[in-house]
């Protein structure tokens, strides 16, 4: 079995959607662990805070077969496809890493390049894996958190519970 970490955020309802893709994820795999919740503000564009957190799974579904996952769930939280990278959305899925594979041949890129780019997937992966070791640079999560410029990307905790 492989582990799986994806990203999850959402800023339209984000509570009910992410409630809804913890949910949909623990129906499908087992030992889902989640990471507390963050809020952030919106980047690229101005809209409403994100809701943000990342969670950890066992699975046996190939790269491409959680990528077809991903797509089912955006489509149940009603997600709409546009060439607007930078929009607001119900749900917002990243596959983040497959155990230490590397690869960037679509629809599969791992490791996500967001994971250093972003405190609202770094600062949560750092939390739920800090011994975890990025397949590319050889550190850990928690060294890359604490070498982040976080001032420059706040997160707020908060009290959510999926």
């Amino acid at each position: 079995m492989s582990i799986v970490y994806l990203g999850l955020g959402s800023n339209i309802r984000p509570e009910e959607n992410l409630s809804l893709g913890v949910r949909e994820l623990r129906r499908h795999h087992e030992d889902v662990e989640v990471s507390s919740v963050y809020r952030s503000a919106a980047v690229g564009f101005e809209g409403d805070d994100f809701l943000n957190l990342v969670l950890r799974f066992r699975s046996e579904q190939t790269p491409v077969e959680i990528c077809s996952e991903i797509d089912r769930l955006h489509d149940l939280a009603g997600r709409e496809r546009s060439s607007d990278k930078w929009a607001a959305r119900p749900l917002d899925i990243d596959l983040l890493l497959y155990d230490d594979l590397i690869m960037d041949e679509r629809p599969v890129r791992v490791p996500r390049s967001d994971i250093l780019e972003y405190s609202f997937v770094l600062g949560p992966l750092a939390e739920l894996a800090p011994d975890l070791v990025h397949p590319v640079t050889g550190k850990t999560m928690l060294t890359h958190w604490q070498e982040f410029d976080a001032e420059s990307q706040p997160l707020e905790f908060v009290g959510v519970i999926l």
